[in-house]
């Protein structure tokens, strides 16, 4: 009978955190620098919001977004058409003994913030926030 790990319910770990972040801006690096040989995703500008890694750090999802939302699908594809010759250059630049098996996803983290900031913007939920304080 398999006990749950130590860590279930929890967060990431520090180690997963740190390998995340160093994947994250070598990954922006190697984006903005253009050093991948493929010239329709260096006409494209990507941001990698944040790359959350596996407890094994074996795989880690890499959220991005083209400038100004547009060519979503488009960068996805050519992403993962690419993925092995970026998993090349973060094998080069990081000091990890494995390089994370990358997927990508769209970051829609800017989305959710846009409708967090909309509903607090709701009467109803501005009063209800109000009548707290007193």
């Amino acid at each position: 009978m398999n006990k749950p790990s130590a860590s279930a319910g929890r967060g990431p770990s520090q180690r997963q955190l740190r390998v995340g972040e160093l994947v994250r801006r070598t990954l922006s690096e190697i984006l903005s620098r253009g050093e991948i040989h493929d010239p329709d995703l260096n006409r494209l500008s990507i941001t990698v919001g944040e790359v959350r890694v596996t407890p094994d750090l074996r795989t880690g999802t890499a959220f991005v977004l083209p400038l100004g939302g547009q060519n979503q699908d488009e960068a996805i594809a050519l992403l993962a058409r690419n993925k092995g010759e970026i998993r090349r250059l973060l094998g080069k630049k990081c000091d990890l003994r494995f390089v994370p098996d990358l997927r990508f996803r769209i970051d829609d983290t800017f989305d959710r913030m846009d409708e967090t900031r909309r509903l607090f913007a709701q009467d109803e939920v501005r009063r209800d926030l109000d009548g707290d304080e007193e």
